[in-house]
């Protein structure tokens, strides 16, 4: 596949995005000015130097920044940016993503996500305000990303792990489980809306809207099946958001290899053909909705359900 400017571009902004440098620190330590640096990011040629001085400056190979191969990246930053980029061309995208895909979650998560995703950083580690400081920019890549997607409406299909869904409604929507028992009840009325919403899309059928409830085991992993005008790309991703949301640990990998595309493919074929959809989907979600909300609670579920 021939490179594409546009592309290194986009990996050089997300990149440094997620390397917590400014743009004004990078050019500064390369040698150029700040606009020669931005026109590197829309896409204009930069010499095979510059890139090798960016690529060690970013802490990324230089195949991954050309897109050569499979493309790396440890940062959620990175990868979110990455993400709204591939989707700002994507005509439909298969997506398996925990209980929640972002793109469609509702604005109630959104207000709520911060909070949850800086309660998830651990007290006394190396560097947390800086891992506090990527959360807002994390936060600014993903409003950037759902208006992306709200703007252009690509079609989309959810897969929706039950098991998952169901651990989600239990524990709530948290950054870690040890919260105070009123937080927990507050962040558990926030999972249940979530879950309403996602039933109720499941229950309207938005055009362009799919969703399916998987009740077989789903991969760890999640990964997004892109389709574009002359490609299709996947991302694979240890990244999540929502309950016991992961930001900080893991590499998250995106490549348009065939044998890659092929097997996930098949793979969400499959689990497809198998999922819940429709009114079936609707009337289980409603059922475990309600089997959750009338179960007891059990001796010390305020702090470790």
């Amino acid at each position: 596949m021939p490179l594409r400017f546009d592309d290194i571009g986009n990996r050089l902004k997300a990149f440094r995005l997620g390397s917590g440098l400014s743009a004004e620190e990078i050019a500064q330590r390369l040698g150029i000015s700040r606009t020669a640096l931005y026109r590197f990011e829309k896409g204009e040629v930069a010499k095979i130097e510059t890139l090798e001085k960016l690529a060690e400056l970013l802490a990324v190979s230089v195949p991954t920044l050309l897109g050569v191969g499979v493309e790396y990246i440890a940062s959620a930053v990175s990868y979110f940016e990455r993400m709204r980029q591939i989707e700002e061309s994507a005509e439909h995208i298969i997506v398996l993503a925990g209980p929640i895909s972002y793109v469609l979650a509702s604005d109630g998560f959104d207000g709520a996500l911060g909070d949850i995703l800086r309660e998830s950083v651990p007290d006394g580690i190396a560097k947390r305000d800086r891992a506090l400081a990527q959360i807002d920019e994390l936060m600014d890549v993903l409003r950037q990303r759902k208006a992306t997607y709200r703007r252009r409406r690509p079609a989309i299909v959810n897969l929706i792990a039950a098991a998952e869904m169901e651990r989600f409604l239990r524990n709530g929507l948290v950054g870690r489980l040890d919260l105070p028992d009123n937080t927990r009840r507050a962040r558990r009325a926030l999972a249940r809306a979530e879950a309403a919403h996602f039933t109720a899309l499941m229950e309207n059928e938005p055009i362009g809207v799919q969703i399916g409830i998987v009740r077989d085991t789903l991969p760890h992993t999640s990964f997004q099946i892109f389709r574009q005008p002359d490609r299709r790309i996947l991302a694979l991703s240890p990244f999540r958001l929502g309950e016991e949301p992961n930001i900080r640990t893991g590499v998250a990998m995106i490549t348009s290899a065939p044998e890659a595309l092929a097997l996930h493919e098949t793979m969400a074929r499959e689990l497809w053909a198998s999922a819940l959809k429709g009114p079936a989907a609707v009337r289980f979600m409603r059922g475990m909705m309600e089997k959750l909300s009338s179960a007891p609670a059990k001796a010390g579920e305020g702090d470790h359900p």
